[in-house]
């Protein structure tokens, strides 16, 4: 290859991964799309009163359908915006202090799921045709399983002084209700896939 041909290909790549006012555009939708999924009244569940709430549809629908990057900062803006102080977490809640309650690990957790759902999205979307909806669920359940609950259950022991077991059995009541929600985040994503094709599959080819 040429140096010619180098310094094309070079500035290709640099225009292929510089954000657009389009990807922007769509991290600021998805970011009051989280928001605004936190606003429905969550259910507390056990002891430390740790909501079950929409949140976690859309961070995984963030993922699948935004890739690692958007998906990260339009989940990240949201945690941001709530920690600065607008009242936009689970409750109305808002502020630095949410980071002390029980729910700082789930909280802390979404940004880091919507970028590994994003990630595997993007490999499942390179990668496969058949039963493309099926890894596009199993990326989001390894993202709740490994990022969410696992710093979610962390969460519980540091601020709400469980041991491992009982914060483990207190998790488990999210379960049913993220499968759930993983299943329409999937059927969504799938939708939107479809209608926008350039949506993700530009940003992994």
């Amino acid at each position: 290859m040429s140096q010619t041909d180098s310094a094309t290909a070079q500035r290709t790549t640099a225009r292929r991964t510089r954000w657009t006012a389009t990807d922007l555009g769509l991290i600021a939708v998805f970011a009051a799309l989280v928001a605004a999924s936190a606003i429905v009244p969550g259910i507390p569940v056990g002891a430390l009163g740790v909501p079950i709430t929409l949140v976690t549809l859309t961070v995984m629908l963030s993922g699948l359908v935004l890739g690692a990057g958007r998906g990260f900062a339009a989940v990240g803006l949201y945690v941001l915006l709530g920690l600065a102080g607008l009242p936009i977490f689970s409750g109305g809640r808002s502020g630095l202090g949410i980071l002390a309650t029980p729910s700082a690990g789930y909280i802390i957790a979404f940004p880091l799921a919507a970028a590994a759902t994003g990630y595997l999205a993007g490999v499942v979307i390179r990668k496969t045709v058949k039963y493309r909806a099926l890894w596009l669920f199993g990326a989001t359940m390894i993202s709740s399983i490994v990022i969410v609950h696992g710093l979610g259950v962390l969460g519980m022991m540091v601020n709400g002084k469980l041991d491992f077991s009982k914060a483990f059995i207190a998790d488990l009541a999210f379960y049913p209700g993220d499968i759930l929600k993983n299943v329409l985040a999937v059927i969504i994503a799938m939708a939107i896939h479809k209608a926008f094709p350039d949506v993700l599959v530009r940003r992994v080819k």
